[in-house]
């Protein structure tokens, strides 16, 4: 992990106390360190524990949209708060696992939903509801009604939720300025878009 200066709440080093240890292995997948993230929460094992069964919830495979619209919601959502931290941990880990190309992610990261990347018109679609999201805490008539011919009630409750729990993450990330993975690509990485 790099150590960049500027961290204003440090994440735990390790060795780390018993309890902590067990936390943050129960957080990553085996054999992985625990991420810097994950180590400032550390810190605070109560939220720690709380904030970790939703988490895992919305990247497990209890949800009903499938790893592509997921992985679209939170790196678009993250690219558009400006939180480097998250995006790439998102793009490192699930990126080539949801099928998003590398133009795809360029898009993502600095481009819109008419990029030249999306032949999926539900693709395009999640990318608007993030977008609408973001800039204005809602979603109007017209693209709900276009999401609601593509997606399920449930579905779309699963997609505001991811939304909104991206933004809260990418906020505690920027805001505390945890520093970036090693590893991770950067915004500054890819090229804009090609629309």
């Amino acid at each position: 992990m790099t150590t960049e200066p500027g961290s204003r709440i440090a994440p735990l080093e390790a060795p780390f106390e018993p309890t902590v240890a067990e936390q943050l292995r129960s957080m990553m997948p085996p054999g992985v360190p625990p991420i810097a993230l994950f180590r400032m929460f550390g810190r605070r094992l109560d939220m720690a524990a709380a904030m970790h069964p939703w988490g895992a919830h919305l990247l497990g495979r209890g949800l009903s949209v499938d790893l592509r619209c997921r992985e679209i919601v939170i790196d678009r959502t993250c690219a558009r708060c400006g939180c480097e931290y998250e995006w790439g941990v998102h793009v490192a880990f699930f990126a080539e696992r949801a099928r998003l190309s590398e133009a795809q992610v360029a898009s993502l990261t600095h481009g819109g939903p008419g990029d030249a990347c999306w032949d999926a018109e539900r693709d395009r679609l999640v990318i608007r509801l993030v977008d609408e999201l973001h800039e204005g805490s809602d979603v109007g008539d017209e693209l709900w009604a276009a999401l609601r011919a593509t997606f399920d009630e449930d579905q779309l409750m699963e997609l505001l939720l991811l939304c909104g729990w991206y933004h809260a993450i990418s906020f505690v990330a920027r805001g505390a300025r945890v520093p970036l993975e090693e590893g991770a690509p950067r915004f500054a990485s890819l090229g804009a878009s090609e629309g």
